[in-house]
C-alpha cells in the first residue's frame, strides 16, 4: 500500500494506517494544506471540485467538501466529472483554485488529489513545495461556525465543456455530421461514460457504448494501453465501426482504435490531432510541444508544416510553460494527452475527439490509412535498477561525456539524439533507478539502442567509483 505526496498533489491506496495510505486523516490533512495555501494567496476563496467514477470517490469528496468549508472556503461541486471540465470550470466561476479528484489511470484501489490554480492549470512546482510545507507543520486555522463556507452542487459544467468544443472554429461540426461516423466507445466505466457519448451525439456520431456506465467498477486495468484494451478491439472487428475511442477514468488521455481493432498507437494521438490544427488553413505557422519521452512523429509533422517544435520536460505543467513560452498551437504528451490553448491549458481527451474527428471528416480517409501516413516511431521502455551506494548523477554525468558530440538535451536528465533516433535517461526521485526510453523506425532498433545504453551505464559503473 502506497502513499505518494507530490509538488501536483497526493496520491495513495486506500485505507491502511495514516501516513502509510491515503486514508480519511491524509485527504484532510492535504485538503487543508491546500484550503491554507489558498486563503494566504486568494484571501476569501471559492474551490471547484470534481471527481471520477471510482469506488472511493463519494467518501473522499465528502472529506475535502468538508474540509474546505470548515476553512471558511465556498464550494462549488461538480460531482462526476472529468479532469478538463474542472479545468475549464475554475475561471468561469472565478474560483482561487481547483482539486480534482482521480487517481488518473492507476486502478480502483487508487485516489489522488490533484491541485489546480485560479487559471484551472495545475500548480507550479515552487506553489506545490509550499502546500507540502503547511501539510507537514499543519499550519491550519479553521473557521468559526459563523464563517464556514458554502456549499453549491452544479451538474451543468459537462454540458458547458461540450458546448465550448461544439463552438471552437476547428471542429467542423457539419463535416462531422455528414460522414455519419460509427464508433465505440471505451470508458473504462468511470465519468467519461456520460461525458464522450454526451460530445460523440452532439456531433452527429452513432456510439456503440463500452463500459460506460460510471460505477467505478473497472472492468480492466484503466491506463488505456494496448494490452488493456483486447474488449474493444474485439467488438470493432465484429461489427462495421469506424473506429473506437478509449479515455482513462478521468478523461486526459486519449487512445484510438483503428477500423480492423488494430491500436492506432498512444504516441499518435497528439501527432494526428496536431496535424489537423497545424495545416487547418492559418496562414501563420505553428508551433507545437510535447515532453522529451514522447514520439519523434510531431516534430517531423510540425517541420512538415512550417512550424517550430519544442521539447519540454516529462510533466504536463512543464509541457504548458513550454507552450506558453514558444506559443504554442497544440502541445501535449506522447500518453495521449492533448493540450488545445484555444480551449485550455490542459489534457483533454474530449477536444482531442473532436479535432480527430474533424480531421477524418476533412480527410475522408479510414483511420488505419491515416495512421499510415505518418512517419513510423517505436519507442522501447527500460530501467536498469542502481545499486543504493551508487551516485546516479554521476552515472548521467559520464554517459553525457561519453555522447558529447551528439546534440543532447539536459532539462529533464539526459536526451541523446542519434539522427533520427533518441534515447532519454532519467532518474527515479525516490529509488536508485534510471528509466531508459530509446525510439527507433523498428522496435529491434530501438531495443538495440537501449541496450546499447545500459550496456554503456554497466561499463561505467565498473570502470568508475561512482558513490
Amino acid at each position: 500500500m502506497t502513499l505518494i505526496k507530490s509538488i501536483s498533489g497526493i496520491r495513495g491506496t486506500i485505507g491502511g494506517k495514516a501516513g502509510d495510505n491515503l486514508t480519511p486523516v491524509d485527504v484532510v490533512k492535504f485538503s487543508a494544506a491546500f484550503g491554507t495555501w489558498l486563503k494566504k494567496k486568494k484571501g476569501t476563496t471559492k474551490v471547484v471540485i470534481g471527481r471520477d467514477a471510482r469506488l472511493s470517490g463519494e467518501m473522499v469528496n465528502a472529506l475535502v467538501v468538508s474540509t474546505l468549508q470548515g476553512l471558511g472556503i465556498d464550494v462549488v461541486d461538480l460531482g462526476l466529472s472529468t479532469t478538463p471540465t474542472v479545468e475549464i470550470a475554475v475561471p468561469i466561476e472565478k474560483a482561487a483554485g481547483g482539486i480534482i479528484l482521480t487517481a488518473s489511470h492507476n486502478p480502483a484501489q487508487w485516489n489522488a488529489l490533484k491541485l489546480l490554480n485560479d487559471k484551472g492549470e495545475f500548480i507550479s512546482g515552487k506553489d506545490g513545495e509550499e502546500v507540502l510545507r503547511i501539510a507537514e507543520q499543519e499550519e491550519f486555522d479553521f473557521a468559526p461556525v459563523t464563517k464556514l463556507g458554502k456549499y453549491e452542487k452544479n451538474d451543468t459544467y459537462l454540458q458547458k465543456h461540450v458546448d465550448q468544443i461544439l463552438a471552437l472554429p476547428l471542429v467542423d461540426v457539419e463535416a462531422i455530421r455528414a460522414r455519419g461516423f460509427k464508433v465505440v466507445v471505451d470508458a473504462v466505466n468511470s465519468s467519461g461514460g456520460i461525458a464522450v457519448p454526451m460530445l460523440l451525439k452532439a456531433l452527429g456520431v452513432s456510439v456503440k457504448e463500452l463500459y460506460c456506465e460510471p460505477t467505478g467498477h473497472f472492468p480492466h486495468n484503466p491506463e488505456p494501453l494496448p494490452e488493456n484494451l483486447t474488449d474493444i478491439s474485439r467488438e470493432i472487428k465484429k461489427g462495421k465501426y469506424d473506429f473506437g475511442i478509449v479515455v482513462d477514468p478521468d478523461v486526459d488521455r486519449l487512445a484510438l482504435i483503428n477500423e480492423d481493432g488494430t491500436p492506432f498507437g498512444e504516441e499518435y494521438t497528439l501527432v494526428a490531432v496536431a496535424d489537423y490544427v497545424l495545416n487547418a488553413g492559418k496562414k501563420k505557422k505553428g508551433n507545437t510541444v510535447s515532453n522529451l519521452s514522447s514520439t519523434r512523429a510531431l516534430r517531423d509533422v510540425t517541420e512538415k508544416a512550417g512550424g517550430e517544435y519544442f521539447a519540454a520536460a516529462v510533466g504536463e505543467v512543464n509541457v504548458v510553460t513550454m507552450m506558453k513560452e514558444s506559443n504554442a498551437v497544440i502541445g501535449g504528451e506522447g500518453n495521449g494527452g492533448v493540450i488545445y490553448p484555444e480551449l485550455h491549458y490542459g489534457r483533454d481527451a474530449l477536444v482531442g475527439i473532436a479535432l480527430f474527428l474533424s480531421l477524418l471528416a476533412k480527410r475522408n480517409i479510414s483511420v488505419s490509412r491515416l495512421r499510415a501516413s505518418y512517419p513510423n516511431y517505436i519507442i522501447s521502455k527500460n530501467k536498469i535498477e542502481l545499486t543504493p551506494d551508487i551516485n546516479v548523477d554521476q552515472v548521467l554525468e559520464a554517459v553525457k561525456a561519453k555522447y558529447q558530440k551528439q546534440p543532447i538535451n539536459l532539462i529533464d536528465g539526459v536526451k541523446i539524439e542519434f539522427d533520427k533516433e533518441w534515447v532519454h535517461l532519467r532518474k527515479s526521485n525516490t529509488e536508485p533507478i534510471i528509466r531508459i526510453y530509446a525510439e527507433s523506425d523498428m522496435e529491434i532498433k530501438a531495443d538495440n539502442l537501449a541496450k546499447k545504453i545500459i550496456s554503456d551505464i554497466k561499463e561505467i559503473i565498473s570502470e568508475k567509483s561512482l558513490t
